[in-house]
């Protein structure tokens, strides 16, 4: 009796026992499609998105306070530059390689919003096309934000060979150095992909291994990315956390205003059905 409602209004596993009655095919679409956004999509509470997103403020800002990125940055170089500078692993396979890499892999996704092809096959395409902008707007934010930065790289700084002397990027009037230096770019390659969890996450039917394996994944890689230019001397640590927790906010941001109206859809849809029956 349900062939003709979307296929998340269809996963329902039963209606309410209590509440059988005569439903004309608008009330039984209306309710059916309601009681399937709450029971076949584990909604991503917003408690589930705001204590990490404020514990991670606090952390990276205590981080920033502490003077850890100078303390670790010494164990990397020191006033000759940095030990791995020109390192072939560092500089040919986990910086152009991997740039090159998370290219393929933005062109895949968007690939997979026109044609939706192998696991991209599992969600709407509307999801996709959510996951996919928003991981164009998660490299685009990081790299405005860097390119007004008067932050320079550690590289740049006197205390590991260069001519500027370190100031906190917080210090608004810049080193008086080439600048464009935070956060990190690089680490964005992959935390840009951040919503690709939010996508997994609320994924009819729900798979918390698959969606704690994306995030883990995801993790992972933007943290090789910005340890491999941190060993270089691109950037310091804070740069990194900066760009993971950037990234991290727009993507659960934007998913719960987008699940909202989302919600919010279906009840204005049954107004109207009424007010014409």
């Amino acid at each position: 009796p349900f062939a003709h409602l979307p296929p998340r209004a269809r996963c329902v596993r039963g209606l309410p026992q209590g509440r059988l009655r005569r439903w004309t095919d608008n009330e039984m679409r209306m309710n059916v499609t309601s009681m399937s956004s709450r029971a076949c999509v584990a909604p991503f509470s917003s408690l589930g998105f705001f204590w990490p997103t404020g514990l991670g403020l606090l952390a990276v800002l205590a981080w920033d306070s502490s003077g850890g990125d100078l303390a670790l940055a010494r164990l990397m170089g020191d006033s000759r530059g940095f030990y791995l500078a020109g390192n072939p692993v560092l500089t040919v396979f986990l910086h152009t390689g991997a740039r090159y890499l998370s290219w393929l892999a933005a062109a895949l996704v968007m690939a997979a919003v026109v044609k939706p092809w192998g696991l991209f096959k599992a969600f709407p395409r509307a999801d996709l096309f959510w996951a996919a902008s928003t991981t164009l707007l998660c490299a685009l934010l990081v790299s405005l934000v860097k390119h007004a930065s008067l932050t320079s790289c550690p590289w740049d700084l006197a205390l590991f060979g260069g001519t500027v002397p370190y100031v906190s990027h917080w210090q608004w009037s810049g080193d008086g150095g080439p600048g464009g230096c935070f956060p990190a770019g690089h680490a964005s390659s992959a935390f840009a992909f951040l919503p690709f969890y939010f996508l997994v996450a609320q994924a009819s039917p729900p798979n918390v291994r698959r969606a704690r394996a994306c995030l883990a994944g995801v993790l992972v890689a933007g943290s090789i990315l910005g340890l491999a230019q941190q060993l270089r001397g691109a950037h310091f640590m804070s740069h990194t956390l900066w760009t993971a927790w950037l990234c991290w906010t727009l993507a659960g941001g934007s998913w719960l205003l987008r699940e909202r109206y989302r919600r919010r859809r279906p009840d204005r849809a049954a107004v109207r059905s009424r007010a014409g029956a």
